[in-house]
C-alpha cells in the first residue's frame, strides 16, 4: 500500500470510531447541550484534526501536513461565518432546542455528501482543465470584496431563499408548530414539517458556502487528500461548534471581514500563478492564522453593539 493509501485507510476508521463515540455514545435524543458538553465536543474534532495531520506529517512529509493545516483552517473559519446563518434559519422557523442537535446532525451528514461530491468533480475539471483554477481565483477575489463589503448575515433572509421557495412550490408543508417529526399525516396524506425544511435548509446553505470553500481549498492544495480530509473534519466539527458559539457568535463583528481578506488573498495567490509565481505553503498559513486571530480580538476590543455613554457635562 502507498502512503496515501494509508491514510486515506486510517482517515476512514478514525471518522466512523469518531462518528460512533461523538455522536452516539454522546449524544442523546431531545437532549439540549450544554456550553461545557460543547466545549469538549470542539476540543474532541479539533484534537483529532491535530492529531490527523500529526499522522500526514509521518506519513506523507511536512509540506502536505502544513497544506491540511491551512486548508482545515480555512474551513474552520467558513464554518463559524456559517453558524451566523443556520441561527438565523432556527430562529425564523422557531425550531425547539431539543430538536437543535438531530437536526444539525442530519444536515451535515448531508452537506458533507454533498461536499464529496463538489470535491470529486472539482478534482476532475482541474485535472482535465488546468486554466479553470483561474476562474476560482477571480471568482474568490470577488467573493472576498464583496464580503468585506456587505453583511451577508443582514442580508440572508430565510423566507427568500431559494431551497425553500422550491419546497413551498412543489412539496406539502405542515404549518403544524412545534412538531418533533420530519412527516406527519394530515386528512390521509403525507405532509413534511419544519424539521424537514431546516434540515433541508442547511444543507443548501452549507452547498453555497462550499462553493467559496473548497475552490480556496484547491488554491492551498491541488491534493485530493487534503482537500476531502480538511472538508469533512471542519464540517463534522461544526455541530459542537455551533452550540458553543451560538450565545457570543454576533460578539465578533469583524470576524467577516477577516475571512474576506484570507479568501482575498488566496485568490490573488491563485491568479499569481499565470505568472509562475509560487508562494510557500506556510506563507498562506500565517496568513490565515494572523487574519482570523486579528479579526476576533478586534471584534472583542471594538464591539459596534456597545452603546455609546453621553458626556457627562461638568457642572459650573
Amino acid at each position: 500500500m502507498t502512503p496515501q493509501t494509508w491514510t486515506y485507510t486510517v482517515f476512514g476508521i478514525v471518522i466512523v470510531l469518531a462518528l460512533i463515540f461523538d455522536l452516539g455514545l454522546l449524544s442523546k435524543k431531545g437532549e439540549v447541550m450544554s456550553i461545557k458538553k460543547a466545549l469538549l465536543q470542539t476540543c474532541f474534532w479539533v484534537a483529532l484534526s491535530m492529531g490527523f495531520c500529526a499522522f500526514i506529517w509521518y506519513e506523507d512529509g511536512s509540506k502536505m501536513a502544513v497544506e491540511f493545516m491551512s486548508a482545515y483552517l480555512m474551513e474552520w473559519s467558513l464554518s463559524i461565518d456559517n453558524i451566523f446563518v443556520f441561527i438565523l434559519i432556527f430562529g425564523f422557523f422557531k425550531i425547539k432546542e431539543t430538536s437543535y442537535a438531530r437536526v444539525l446532525l442530519i444536515g451535515i451528514l448531508m452537506a458533507i455528501v454533498f461536499r464529496a461530491i463538489f470535491i470529486t468533480v472539482g478534482v476532475a475539471l482541474i485535472a482535465q482543465f488546468g486554466w479553470i483554477l483561474y476562474i476560482f481565483g477571480a471568482f474568490l477575489v470577488y467573493t472576498g470584496v464583496k464580503m468585506f463589503m456587505v453583511d451577508q448575515h443582514d442580508e440572508f433572509k430565510p423566507e427568500e431563499n431559494f431551497a425553500y421557495r422550491i419546497m413551498q412550490k412543489y412539496l406539502r408543508l405542515s404549518n403544524q408548530p412545534n412538531v418533533d417529526k420530519f412527516t406527519i399525516k394530515q386528512n390521509g396524506k403525507v405532509y413534511f414539517t419544519t424539521l424537514t425544511v431546516v434540515v433541508v435548509m442547511l444543507a443548501f446553505t452549507d452547498i453555497v458556502f462550499a462553493l467559496d470553500s473548497i475552490p480556496a481549498v484547491f488554491a492551498i492544495s491541488k491534493e485530493p487528500l487534503v482537500v476531502y480530509t480538511s472538508n469533512i473534519f471542519a464540517v463534522l466539527g461544526l455541530r459542537s461548534l455551533f452550540f458553543l458559539l451560538r450565545g457570543a457568535v454576533d460578539k465578533f463583528d469583524y470576524l467577516q471581514q477577516g475571512i474576506a481578506i484570507v479568501l482575498v488573498f488566496i485568490g490573488l495567490k491563485m491568479l499569481a500563478e499565470i505568472w509562475n509565481f509560487h508562494m510557500p505553503v506556510w506563507v498562506s498559513l500565517i496568513v490565515i492564522v494572523l487574519c482570523l486571530a486579528g479579526s476576533i480580538v478586534y471584534s472583542i476590543l471594538f464591539d459596534k453593539k456597545l452603546p455609546v455613554k453621553p458626556t457627562e457635562s461638568k457642572e459650573s
